[in-house]
């Protein structure tokens, strides 16, 4: 038979065996949980850093793009200057044209005038070989040698008469 001590001592030895590894599990335990708030803290670290370098990359970013931005609409009030100045000088160029245009017409139909009147008196019959039109367009090209400078101008004496 038993002794009551031997059971006693029996029993005793698992309940060391048991609390010693509940030591042990307990302190494994507390180890794994030690080491997973230490990845945790890293991880959140890690996840506080990326997101920082997001927000600084993101900061530079909008930097980028008002500097840019400003450019384009210094560049943009350049094009539009550029455009009124070049839109004014159009103005001038086609009010010149116009001018020079009305112009040549004016000389055209004098030169026309000129022409029709030369066939309507016969010109050529008295001047041979255009001399007629070559004294024409000298009096057109340099109208103070006129031939009619020459001759003095006679006033009456009832002209003074008011």
């Amino acid at each position: 038979m038993a002794s009551p001590e031997g059971t006693i001592s029996g029993s005793s030895t698992p309940q060391q065996n048991s609390s010693s590894d509940q030591e042990e599990m307990l302190q494994l335990t507390q180890e794994r949980k030690r080491k997973r708030m230490e990845s945790n803290r890293e991880s959140a670290r890690r996840s506080r850093m990326r997101k920082q370098k997001h927000l600084d990359d993101l900061m530079a970013e909008v930097a980028r793009l008002r500097n840019e931005n400003n450019d384009l609409i210094t560049q943009n009030n350049l094009t539009s200057q550029l455009y009124l100045r070049m839109e004014a000088e159009n103005s001038v160029l086609v009010a010149q044209v116009a001018e020079l245009s009305s112009r040549l017409q004016s000389l055209n139909d004098i030169i026309n005038s000129i022409n029709y009147s030369n066939d309507v008196f016969g010109a050529e019959e008295f001047y041979p070989s255009s001399g007629f039109t070559a004294a024409a367009d000298c009096f057109m090209t340099n109208p103070w040698s006129s031939p009619n400078l020459s001759q003095p101008i006679m006033a009456s004496a009832e002209m003074f008469q008011y």
